[in-house]
């Protein structure tokens, strides 16, 4: 089954959690503490529509939302192999920072990161009905990331 196999979709965005973060891998200046005000979009499909006929109320994803708040808003991200991870965990304790330990902080990664969020999100609640099957991490205004894919549990 692809998306095109699918007759309803809908789409959410979410905007402006401004957090910073390093990649701290990189050769360029990607290395050094900076920021964005990171934005989400998330596409959601359906075959069969909710009974206020919808595929995703957008009111019903406010625990989403606050996942996204908590996460990046105003936080800072690191990877968790970072070589200063102990020093960030430190200026954590002193609260000089609110930091958020990840896999890999790079807009791919957490795209991928939070369409899992939503797809827990979802099947907690429909079972399968609906699915989120693509997630965008927006950096800014001119880059993004997305990941897109259907989970193996949606049965339209």
């Amino acid at each position: 089954m692809t998306i095109k196999d699918i007759t309803f979709n809908c789409s959410k965005h979410f905007k402006d959690y401004p957090c910073s973060h390093r990649q701290w891998k990189h050769k360029g200046h990607c290395r050094y503490v900076h920021g964005y005000s990171r934005s989400f979009t998330f596409y959601f499909a359906s075959n069969k529509l909710d009974e206020n006929g919808f595929v995703v109320d957008f009111s019903s994803l406010r625990p989403l939302e606050e996942h996204l708040k908590d996460h990046f808003d105003h936080t800072f991200l690191v990877n968790s192999d970072d070589p200063f991870l102990e020093t960030w965990k430190e200026l954590h304790s002193k609260e000089v920072l609110d930091l958020r330990v990840m896999n890999n902080v790079g807009m791919e990664s957490t795209a991928e990161l939070v369409w899992g969020w939503a797809n827990d999100l979802l099947f907690s609640r429909e079972k399968g009905r609906s699915c989120c099957w693509r997630a965008i991490a927006h950096e800014n205004d001119v880059n993004s990331a997305s990941y897109t894919f259907l989970p193996e549990w949606f049965t339209p």
